[in-house]
């Protein structure tokens, strides 16, 4: 058993050991993004399904992308309508984006602000982590975190009585995003109805 503290977890993952902390949508598998491999390999994860890069704001995310200042401003102004929240925004990748985080194509990235208090409070202590869903690839995601205790072993999994109770997550995915050319393209509808600027 390997459910922790929030102090525990936090050193655990700037250590770059795997952890597991709940998000609004559902629990987070999560390392630091140069040790993204961990995730690919304790979720026997295919390499073409990049990672998402989890941080607790928007300014902690944006030296990950990189576009042109007119870019930049869109990318800002849809994150400030939706963040925190269930949006994974895709986004030309920063040279800081560790090739491991999306291995067969690096020049993309994936960025999201989880609308859950505890998560941003680690990722701001943390810094933005490589993440995705708690679960074997293929199966359903694991919603309860003692759940993922169980099935990942030696994962510092946040003991849930170390927290107090938390708002219900949505068990949805978030909704993903593409920057394609000049426009927004929408990949996955989950949780978030967004709405596109014209």
């Amino acid at each position: 058993m390997t459910l922790v503290s929030p102090d525990t977890l936090i050193s655990g993952a700037r250590a770059g050991q795997l952890v597991s902390f709940p998000t609004d949508t559902v629990p987070a598998l999560a390392a630091r993004s140069d040790r993204a491999e961990l995730i690919f390999t304790a979720k026997q994860r295919s390499p073409d399904k990049p990672l998402i890069l989890m941080g607790a704001s928007l300014e902690d995310l944006m030296p990950y992308v990189l576009g042109s200042a007119v870019e930049l401003e869109a990318w800002r102004a849809l994150a400030r309508r939706y963040w925190p929240g269930a949006l994974t925004l895709v986004l030309p990748a920063s040279a800081a984006v560790p090739r491991a985080m999306n291995p067969l194509d690096p020049s993309t990235i994936g960025l999201r602000v989880p609308d859950c208090a505890i998560a941003r409070e680690i990722l701001a202590q943390t810094g933005p982590l490589a993440t995705t869903s708690a679960n074997l690839s293929g199966q359903p995601p694991l919603q309860r975190l003692a759940e993922i205790d169980r099935a990942f072993d030696g994962v510092l999994t946040l003991d849930p009585e170390a927290i107090g109770p938390l708002p219900p997550a949505s068990g949805l995915p978030s909704t993903v995003a593409k920057w394609i050319g000049d426009r927004w393209e929408i990949l996955r509808q989950g949780s978030v109805n967004l709405q596109l600027p014209t």
